[in-house]
């Protein structure tokens, strides 16, 4: 992969620390092998010495509009808005663009929602990301679901859209 490319890490086997089968799951064992290497479903980029730095998990990339996008670097700009504590970004289904980005925001202690702060934070993040990455969905939550080890489960945003899309209910776009 060429230094400052996004690809998904994948090692190859055989390597001391890498996992030999899922128990009693051949399909899992083969699903996760692409001949030789095992393929990790994170993605990351190669820098000029070498070395191998983590952006996402594969899963998590939004495609929207024909782009492939990380939620990491979104959720970095809407970070640096003052009124924002806490922030993920995800995928949605948008029938113009594939996916469009919503953000879940979890706002600072003298912070309140409204319709004109998630205006300001888009307006904010529109001039830190390019024009196909800002969240054209914003919503304010008290908290964001966690691992025990505090990374955002953005699976489980993902899991709320899906369910609320299926019930029918719909959600604005900015």
């Amino acid at each position: 992969m060429p230094a400052g490319e996004v690809g998904q890490i994948a090692f190859r086997r055989p390597d001391p620390v890498m996992l030999l089968e899922y128990w009693n799951n051949p399909v899992a064992t083969r699903d996760k092998f692409a001949g030789d290497w095992l393929l990790t479903g994170d993605l990351g980029v190669r820098d000029e010495d070498g070395y191998f730095w983590y952006r996402s998990r594969a899963d998590d990339v939004i495609t929207s509009a024909g782009y492939r996008i990380g939620p990491g670097e979104i959720e970095e700009a809407l970070l640096r808005h003052p009124a924002v504590r806490l922030a993920a970004a995800i995928g949605v289904p948008d029938a113009v663009r594939t996916e469009s980005i919503k953000a879940f925001l979890v706002l600072a202690e003298d912070q309140q929602p409204s319709d004109a702060l998630a205006q300001e934070i888009r307006e904010f993040v529109k001039t830190r990301l390019a024009r196909h990455e800002y969240p054209r969905d914003i919503e304010f939550v008290d908290s964001l679901p966690t691992t025990t080890t505090g990374k955002i489960m953005r699976r489980e945003l993902r899991e709320r859209e899906r369910a609320k899309a299926a019930s029918g209910h719909q959600t604005k776009s900015g």
